[in-house]
């Protein structure tokens, strides 16, 4: 199941998740947490649905479904926030992942100030995997961003973060200037996942599909640091096969489904 926001554009939220567990094999179900009005240059607006109605959705999902894994992604603000710790403090949302998706790749803020505390204070606790980006590590952590563009600072971070109560932390490299690497901190210590970064454009909802694929590779009971490598090879082939795509005039989504390679 995914937990997360609506993108007009389809490369991201709850599109670009569901589009990763079907490239899975995995039958995917969502709960929408906000709408948002975007394309691949900017988020015009953003509607944010009523606390209450996101419960029904998830309740309405897992009193009928059997869902072995749970991805968390736009949760807007503190009450949608709470009401997800609510339901994984339960015991109701399995391997549950937590994108910290706090801000879009425009700038436009996606949570609401109060969010933040009631991440780090509620949500983060019953996690077993949270993925931020740097500029997301920072906001977590209070570590200035530019601090974050190496991976001693990223491991920094992945400790810090790890230290609110989260079994696993993937901070993700994507916005370093020379490579891809991610760190991921966990109960066996902290690995370093290197890689080569792919110069492309068409890098929208990368953050939303690496999440994703972890959830999907957790459904199938792969162990967390498997299921992550397995992930950043996903993105990794996302973001080559959609090197020349042309849609549209900003950032354009992933390829998915291996539509360029014809796989």
């Amino acid at each position: 199941m995914t937990i997360a926001g609506s993108d007009s554009g389809g490369g991201a939220g709850v599109q670009a998740d569901l589009k990763t567990f079907a490239a899975h094999g995995i039958y995917g179900t969502a709960a929408l947490t906000a709408v948002t009005a975007q394309n691949t240059t900017e988020v015009r607006g953003v509607v944010t649905l009523d606390p209450a109605f996101v419960r029904l959705q998830i309740e309405t999902v897992l009193d009928d479904l059997a869902v072995q894994s749970v991805k968390t992604g736009m949760l807007a603000n503190r009450a949608i926030v709470n009401v997800v710790a609510e339901l994984a403090g339960a015991g109701r949302l399995p391997r549950l992942v937590v994108d910290p998706v706090l801000v879009s790749s425009s700038g436009r803020a996606l949570m609401a100030p109060d969010g933040l505390e009631a991440y780090l204070e509620r949500l983060l606790p019953q996690a077993l995997v949270v993925t931020p980006n740097l500029r997301e590590a920072g906001a977590l952590t209070g570590i200035d961003v530019g601090e974050l563009m190496n991976v001693a600072a990223m491991t920094e971070a992945a400790q810090l973060i790890r230290a609110r109560g989260a079994r696993y932390v993937v901070v993700k490299g994507g916005h370093l200037t020379d490579a891809a690497h991610d760190v991921v901190a966990g109960p066996e210590g902290v690995t370093v996942l290197e890689a080569v970064r792919v110069v492309t454009g068409n890098d929208h909802g990368t953050g939303c599909s690496l999440s994703a694929a972890i959830a999907a590779h957790l459904a199938r009971d792969d162990d967390v640091l498997a299921a992550v490598r397995a992930a950043k090879s996903f993105v990794a082939r996302g973001l080559a096969g959609a090197a020349g795509w042309r849609l549209g005039a900003g950032h354009g989504p992933i390829d998915h489904f291996g539509w360029s390679s014809g796989t």
